[in-house]
C-alpha cells in the first residue's frame, strides 16, 4: 500500500487495501471534516462499489452527513466538494484495475502534508449522532462549458469506460465541438486504465480514419488526459500541458505554477508572453499549495499533463484540459507544438521498495555533482545541467518505485537519459547490498 498526499492506493483485498483499512482511513479523515458534510464518489473499478459503501458507513458513524455522487470523476467530485467542505473519492486513478484507493478533499483541495500527518496519527472518529446519506448531483460539465468558451474542432473521445463516460459528449455539444466517441460505457473498455501507458490504437484509428483534428483519452477517474494529434500520434504530457497553458494565456492568465519536472519549454513560453512562473514539488497537492501561496491563476504537472486552474478546480482536470485545447486556435496550437518539439523528455521508473528510497536519494548528490551546475533538493534531487537540460530523481508518491526524468534538446535527450539511467541504476544496486 502507498500512502501520500496523493491519497491511499493498494491492491484490493488480500493483505493490501482491505475493507477494514478503508473504514479506518475514512474514520480518521472524519476528524478533519469541520463542515460535518462530505461528498463521496467512485470510479468504475470492480471493487469501487463495496469500498464506497464502507466509506459512506464509516463517515456516517462519525456523525458526518454524506452526499453520494455515485460514479463521478475526480474533478467533478473536487468541484462539488467546495459546496460541502470535504470529499472522499474511491479511485486508484490510472493504476491497474486490481488496485483501488482513496483520495481525500478538504476545502476543495487535496490534503497538504501536515494534514495527512494529522489524519494518520488520529483515532477513528465515532459519534452518537449518526450522519445521514443524500443523493448528490453535479453541475461540473456546465461549469466547464461556461469557462471554456466555444470552438469548431472535430475530435475523438476515449473515456476508457471510466467515471467520465458521458461527460465529454455533453460538454462538447454545449461548446460547439463536433465529436465521435469510443469506450463510453462505464466499466467497459477495449484498453487499459492508463492512457499514458496504453497504445490507444482504437482512438488513433478513429482520428486518422475520420480526419479528425484531435483525439482525447481520459483515465478511469478523469483527472488525466492524453491527446492524439491529427496524424494519430500521442503528444507528450509536456506538450499537452503547454497547449493548456497557451489557452490560459488567451483567457488572461499571467501567473503560473508548475512542478519541477515540467519542461523548460513551458517556462520559456510563459515568460515570452509576459507571464511569470514558480515551481513546486511534484504532486498535484504540492502544485496547488504553491498556487495558493503565490496567487497563481493556472499551471500543473508536465509529467502527467495535469492542468490546474485553481479558481475552477484545485486538482488536475482532464476534461477542463480537453476543453481548453479544443477551443485553442489552430495557428496557436501549431506554434506551440513546433516550439515544444525542440525539447524532449524521457521519463521512466526503477522498481524499488519504499524502504530503500531514502538511501538512494541520499547518495545522489555526490554521484551527480560532476554533471550538474546546480543541485536542487527537497523533492528528490534535481540537477540543472544547462539552460535546456536537467535531470530529476525522486521517490514515487503512488508506487514502489524511483522515478527518473531527463530533459534536453531533442537530439541530446536520449543519450543524456541513457547516461543518467546507468548512474541511478548503479546507485540502486549499491543500496540493495
Amino acid at each position: 500500500m502507498k500512502i501520500s498526499i496523493s491519497g491511499v492506493r493498494g491492491i484490493y483485498g488480500h493483505d493490501d487495501l482491505t475493507l477494514n483499512e478503508a473504514a479506518q482511513f475514512a474514520g480518521r479523515f472524519a476528524n478533519l471534516v469541520k463542515s460535518r458534510k462530505c461528498i463521496v464518489a467512485r470510479d468504475t473499478r470492480p471493487s469501487g462499489y463495496m469500498l464506497s459503501q464502507i466509506i459512506v458507513a464509516s463517515l456516517m458513524a462519525a456523525g458526518i452527513d454524506v452526499y453520494n455522487l455515485g460514479v463521478a470523476s475526480t474533478p467533478a467530485a473536487f468541484r462539488e466538494a467546495r459546496r460541502y467542505g470535504a470529499g472522499i473519492i474511491v479511485t486508484a486513478s490510472h493504476n491497474p484495475l486490481e488496485w483501488n484507493g482513496l483520495k481525500f478533499i478538504i476545502e476543495g483541495r487535496g490534503l497538504f502534508e501536515d494534514e495527512l500527518e494529522v489524519m494518520l496519527s488520529s483515532e477513528v472518529s465515532l459519534s452518537q449522532n449518526v450522519g445521514k446519506e443524500y443523493v448528490a448531483t453535479t453541475s461540473y460539465v456546465d461549469d466547464v462549458a461556461a469557462l471554456a468558451g466555444t470552438g469548431n474542432a472535430n475530435v475523438g473521445i476515449d473515456a476508457g469506460g471510466g467515471a467520465s463516460c458521458g461527460y465529454p459528449e455533453r460538454l462538447f455539444k454545449k461548446i460547439g465541438i463536433k465529436f465521435q466517441s469510443i469506450n463510453c460505457v462505464p466499466g467497459v473498455s477495449s484498453r487499459g486504465p492508463d492512457p499514458t501507458a496504453d497504445t490507444l490504437t482504437d482512438l488513433r484509428l478513429l482520428v486518422t480514419a475520420n480526419s479528425l483534428d484531435l483525439g482525447f483519452a481520459l483515465d478511469l477517474d478523469g483527472d488525466r488526459l492524453v491527446v492524439v494529434n491529427e496524424k494519430g500520434e500521442k503528444l507528450s504530457p509536456d506538450a499537452t500541458l503547454l497547449l493548456c497553458v497557451a489557452r490560459a494565456v488567451e483567457l488572461g492568465a499571467r501567473k503560473f505554477v508548475t512542478s519541477i519536472d515540467t519542461s523548460v519549454a513551458i517556462g520559456k513560453y510563459i515568460k515570452e508572453h509576459g507571464g511569470t512562473i514558480d515551481y513546486s514539488k511534484v504532486g498535484e497537492a504540492n502544485v496547488v499549495c504553491k498556487m495558493l501561496e503565490v496567487g497563481a491563476e493556472a499551471g500543473g504537472e508536465g509529467s502527467s499533463a495535469g492542468f490546474i486552474m485553481p479558481r475552477f478546480n484545485m486538482c488536475r482536470d482532464g476534461l477542463l484540459a480537453a476543453a481548453t485545447i479544443a477551443t485553442l486556435g489552430r495557428n496557436v496550437m501549431n506554434d506551440c507544438l513546433s516550439f515544444a518539439s525542440q525539447y524532449a523528455q524521457v521519463r521512466s521508473k526503477i522498481a524499488a521498495p519504499s524502504s530503500l528510497h531514502s538511501k538512494i536519494i541520499e547518495r545522489l548528490p555526490d554521484a551527480l555533482k560532476a554533471e550538474c551546475s546546480q543541485m536542487i533538493t527537497g523533492d528528490g534531487v534535481k540537477g540543472i545541467i544547462d539552460e535546456d537540460s536537467w535531470l530529476l530523481v525522486r521517490p514515487s508518491n503512488t508506487e514502489h518505485a524511483i522515478r527518473l526524468s531527463v530533459e534536453s534538446r531533442t537530439d541530446k535527450a536520449q543519450s543524456l537519459y541513457n547516461k543518467m539511467s546507468e548512474k541511478v541504476q548503479h546507485i540502486y544496486e549499491e543500496a540493495t547490498q
